[in-house]
């Protein structure tokens, strides 16, 4: 755990030093950015610590300036959870949360819903249920940390900018990392002229910050694991562990939920833009390819345990497991799982539409697992 007193910028040399990683100067310039806000958050801390109570009127008055947060945006594996995660438990502030974004916002829809009951019932008056959640939210955390900041479901798109303009009034901070730029969030959504005054917001209260370095260091760690491991065993199992520990990269593994089409698809483990999924989980429950593409627009490395033997006993299995592979290769993905054989040799079978489907199957599986397919992946 790292000192109270530290700054992200020394544990971050401290690390160079170590050996633990290489230096990167967009990750120290972003580290001394994190600094800054760290400072100002403990000296705010500091000013309203005189007053026992500061915190309940913070409501009442706006910082001049507002402290504004930090979004940094870059691409897959550069550094930016590791960087945030350095500054959240460094912070020296007891009022923050840091949450993976959709798990946040999984929280808000439920406490809308309890809302919307005591409304109901008769326990409030008030009839719009931002306000209070907000106020709830502020009052637990005035530092929102997010992982992974993207925005997909059009319910989100439509309450962030009330609930945010609510949260940032009350002097809420916000310090998010995401793949992509605000001025792409929710880009192809439908109705996205309602969420565009969130981006304008979110420019307001967040310095947007780019991590520009060309170096993935989650791939460079990756490199070299096995992809596809069989037969069944403990050394499969292993084999599978050491890959999923290695993705994780000190993140911590929670369930989530994807919302599509009004229902919610589990995720049994996720951390970051990984998951990870049996294969029971993912092809003998009544999915569909847009379910797939649900999951994997979070996800950009799917972990699968325990694939089985396919056959005309597994016939709803075997497609569900063709659509699966099918999706992970188009969005450029990547794949780790454990057989109870090469791909080559898992249909027992070849019957059917199924049996030439899946030579297209065995392909891309075999191709998932070269050095070429995981240089070009979330492509």
């Amino acid at each position: 755990m790292p000192n109270p007193e530290d700054s992200v910028s020394r544990q971050l040399e401290a690390m160079i030093v170590a050996g633990t990683i290489s230096r990167d100067p967009a990750q120290l310039g972003i580290a001394r950015r994190l600094d800054h806000l760290l400072a100002a958050l403990a000296g705010s801390r500091a000013q309203r610590k005189s007053n026992a109570l500061g915190w309940l009127f913070a409501a009442r008055k706006r910082e001049n300036p507002p402290l504004k947060g930090l979004y940094i945006y870059g691409g897959v594996g550069r550094g930016k959870t590791m960087l945030m995660d350095l500054f959240y438990e460094t912070v020296p502030i007891q009022r923050k949360r840091r949450a993976h974004f959709h798990a946040f916002m999984a929280d808000v829809h439920e406490r809308i819903f309890k809302h919307r009951q005591k409304l109901k019932n008769g326990e409030t008056r008030q009839a719009d249920p931002i306000p209070p959640v907000a106020s709830e939210l502020f009052a637990e955390a005035r530092l929102l940390c997010f992982d992974e900041f993207s925005v997909t479901d059009i319910t989100d798109a439509m309450i962030l900018s009330r609930l945010f303009g609510e949260l940032f009034a009350k002097g809420c901070v916000l310090v998010a990392t995401s793949n992509v730029e605000p001025v792409n969030l929710y880009r192809e959504g439908l109705n996205r002229d309602l969420f565009l005054p969130f981006i304008d917001l979110l420019k307001s209260y967040a310095d947007i910050v780019p991590l520009d370095t060309g170096t993935d260091y989650r791939m460079s760690k990756m490199e070299g694991l096995p992809v596809w491991l069989s037969p069944l065993g403990p050394q499969a199992d292993a084999g599978m562990e050491r890959a999923w520990k290695t993705a994780m990269d000190g993140r911590v593994v929670t369930t989530a939920e994807v919302a599509h089409k009004g229902r919610k698809i589990k995720i049994p483990a996720a951390a970051g833009t990984c998951a990870r999924f049996s294969f029971g989980e993912l092809c003998e429950r009544p999915l569909a390819a847009a379910d797939y593409l649900a999951i994997l627009t979070h996800y950009d490395t799917i972990f699968i345990d325990h694939i089985p033997h396919l056959g005309p006993e597994r016939r709803n299995e075997t497609k569900r497991f063709i659509l699966l592979v099918d999706t992970i290769y188009d969005r450029g993905a990547r794949l780790f799982a454990t057989a109870v054989a090469p791909p080559a040799d898992l249909l027992t079978a070849r019957n059917g539409t199924e049996g030439f489907e899946f030579d297209r199957t065995v392909s891309r599986l075999i191709e998932m697992q070269s050095a070429e397919y995981a240089k070009n992946s979330h492509r």
